[in-house]
């Protein structure tokens, strides 16, 4: 099969993994002539890091072949799809001519299951080792690694990427029995853990040795052996099986807390070809992937519980409004906010509010009252803050108190007239 006919069947098996990012890793690049690659800059998968800068990373697939019978992936054994597989060296040469090109600055690597798990997980930390010894390449590398393989080649993987991520599939035990019974939850955790072990391990040899002694200096230390500066992230379908977003936010509270991942991240089930009668007939709204990003935001910037987070007995998120907003208009005796004098904690919980936002008011007000101009300087949504806070010349009276208050802040979309005037 000619090379731009594997390529393009492999970065479209690729699409469906969303666990794709390329932040959170230590900075290199190849200024003064040593090397090839960096993980900074924007240079055909886009990701974004925290500072908002775009970098490509080529995304694809080492093979679509895969062993297991997974009902909800268009790569498993039973699926009839065009199938292909690149060699080490074509994913090494791939990735070096689309660098040479400006095209990318990282690569995302995963696969589907050929032959066995360590057999597959050999070939994955190949192109990695290739890169990095062979070519010296200082870019971007997240690898998909495998659960079931050993964990001497799941510490290989983490000394070449920079990001590791094993995916959990769907949030809970029973869903994965029922759709992807050659999988083993079990085993997914304890690949997790040993991850951060080593992840854990890496940050505390490289943290400096305090100074004994004023006067003689400590010997120099080798430097500590890398692994996966940048952590482990997983990735769950949504919509496939019957799991609430209660379920889903309580699978992502564990894995934060747990094995301390960097992220988790949600993909809407998407309808396959052939399909089983155990999966939905449609996808789910992607709206509900959205409100679950959102959610998963709360708890982890905002000081939210997953608890709290998804109210009532069906422990679906409401898909009409923001999670934030949903709890406040639900807890209406918690305002309004003074914004000069209440703590940070529930600064965060006002619809509106970001963290930046929030960390300069915290600022401001040290030096004078807050006014409702200084919001408007922020450029907060102020139809969506002003009902919930108080400031020197602003108070929401009896608007909490209005049934239509949810209506007003975030009315339903409509679809505009093709004759309306401009």
């Amino acid at each position: 099969m000619e090379l731009d006919r594997k390529l393009a069947i492999l970065a479209d098996a690729a699409k469906y993994d969303a666990s794709c990012a390329s932040s959170g890793t230590t900075k290199r690049d190849s200024v003064g002539g040593a090397g090839i690659g960096s993980t900074e800059g924007s240079g055909i998968c886009h990701s974004y890091a925290p500072d908002g800068r775009c970098i490509s990373l080529l995304k694809i697939l080492l093979t679509n072949f895969c062993l297991y019978d997974c009902l909800y992936c268009v790569n498993r054994v039973t699926s009839n799809v065009p199938r292909a597989r690149f060699t080490v060296d074509e994913v090494v040469a791939l990735t070096l001519d689309f660098y040479r090109r400006n095209c990318i600055e990282g690569l995302f690597l995963s696969s589907g299951i050929i032959q066995s798990a360590d057999y597959t997980m050999e070939q994955v930390v190949e192109v990695a080792r290739v890169l990095r010894e062979e070519h010296d390449f200082r870019g971007y590398i997240h690898l998909k690694t495998i659960p079931e393989a050993s964990p001497d080649l799941l510490a290989r993987a983490g000394r070449y990427a920079d990001r590791l991520s094993i995916n959990i599939e769907l949030p809970t035990v029973q869903g994965l029995e029922t759709l992807a019974p050659e999988k083993d939850f079990g085993s997914i955790r304890r690949s997790m853990a040993n991850l951060r072990l080593n992840i854990d391990a890496a940050k505390d040899a490289a943290r400096p040795q305090p100074v004994v002694s004023q006067i003689a200096m400590p010997p120099r230390r080798a430097r500590p052996p890398r692994f996966a500066p940048a952590g482990q992230s997983t990735q769950m379908i949504v919509g496939a099986d019957a799991a609430s977003d209660r379920d889903i936010l309580g699978t992502s509270a564990t894995l934060y807390g747990s094995y301390r991942l960097r992220r988790v991240y949600y993909s809407a089930f998407s309808p396959i070809p052939d399909a089983s009668r155990a999966l939905p007939l449609k996808a789910p709204p992607l709206v509900r992937e959205h409100r679950l990003y959102q959610a998963d935001w709360l708890m982890r910037f905002y000081g939210f519980d997953h608890e709290e987070i998804v109210p009532g007995e069906a422990g679906m998120l409401a898909l009409e409004v923001d999670p934030k907003l949903a709890w406040a208009l639900a807890h209406r005796e918690r305002f309004p906010v003074d914004l000069n004098q209440a703590p940070k904690e529930l600064l965060l919980r006002v619809p509106g509010l970001g963290v930046k936002a929030v960390e300069r008011l915290l600022r401001a007000r040290r030096v004078r009252a807050l006014r409702a101009a200084d919001l408007e300087r922020l450029h907060v949504p102020l139809k969506k803050v002003l009902p919930f806070v108080v400031v020197a010349d602003h108070r929401p009276g009896r608007e909490l108190d209005d049934a239509r208050l949810a209506a007003r802040i975030a009315p339903p979309p409509q679809q505009a007239s093709l004759f309306a005037d401009a």
